[in-house]
């Protein structure tokens, strides 16, 4: 039996808008008088403040002995290694992280999806995590791609962009139904009424995770938008570090267990 997890974070949470606190930090980053290399002042301080989300599971989350725990979290290490620093994980929300950089109260961010609109006011690095939307059912129905999904019912949260994604590519003879709210749409599904359903991998993740004897899986992706780590512009310096740990971490194997780990698929190889 499948079990709802406690807390569904709203799907798309990263593809939705930029919010008007991410326009308001552009003012902000323009008119931020110049700094220190940030490369000198965490070797001076020998720490690296890095913004995270802590309710946002599998990247992020409290565990049960209230330590921080996630995909970012095992990624702040990786990088903290990087920079000879120790980690300082600061907790953000989607409403001030944007600020907390611009204000320096932060000098890297993780989970930044890349958008020409945040390209204005910040840097961002290499890929370094997996996010997309995808079709996600039991193991026994044979579900590999678009044509597959003919006859099928399947369950997405009304005006979303998963619902656009997947109202673009389902035949005319699958059903889709639309619920007002992401939890109806999983609702839907974990009760039987749909045999699909459309989430972003970090739900399905969290979903799996909750149930690991339950017969659920990925079936195949839709929209894609991968994790950046994100940084106030012109740092070339910190760019490099940042870039060559990836890198590093991509060719050793590290970024591929830590996908494994919290969001139970490999590493897409073209990341």
């Amino acid at each position: 039996m499948f079990i709802l997890p406690s807390t569904i974070i709203t799907i798309g949470r990263r593809l939705s808008k930029v919010s008007g606190a991410l326009l308001l930090c552009a003012g902000m980053l323009h008119a931020a008088p110049s700094q220190a290399d940030v490369i000198n002042n965490i070797a001076k301080s020998g720490t690296v403040k890095i913004g995270v989300f802590m309710d946002y599971p599998p990247f992020g989350s409290i565990g049960p002995d209230m330590k921080p725990l996630g995909y970012d979290i095992d990624m702040a290490a990786i990088l903290g290694k990087a920079l000879n620093a120790k980690v300082e994980l600061v907790q953000v929300t989607g409403d001030n992280r944007m600020a907390y950089l611009a204000g320096r109260k932060v000098d890297l961010l993780l989970s930044v999806g890349q958008t020409p609109e945040r390209e204005k006011v910040i840097d961002f690095s290499d890929a370094y995590a997996p996010y997309y939307l995808a079709v996600f059912g039991g193991k026994k129905i044979s579900v590999k791609a678009d044509a597959d999904l003919a006859g099928k019912t399947i369950s997405v949260a009304r005006g979303t962009l998963e619902d656009l994604s997947i109202t673009k590519v389902a035949p005319a003879t699958a059903t889709v139904k639309r619920f007002d709210d992401p939890n109806g749409a999983i609702s839907a599904f974990l009760s039987g009424q749909v045999q699909l359903m459309v989430v972003g991998n970090d739900v399905g993740a969290t979903i799996m995770a909750k149930n690991p004897n339950a017969s659920l899986e990925q079936k195949f992706q839709l929209f894609s938008s991968p994790d950046h780590v994100g940084q106030n512009k012109n740092e070339p310096r910190l760019m490099k570090k940042v870039n060559d740990a990836i890198g590093q971490a991509k060719k050793d194997g590290s970024l591929d267990k830590i996908s494994r780990k919290w969001l139970r698929v490999p590493l897409p190889t073209d990341l």
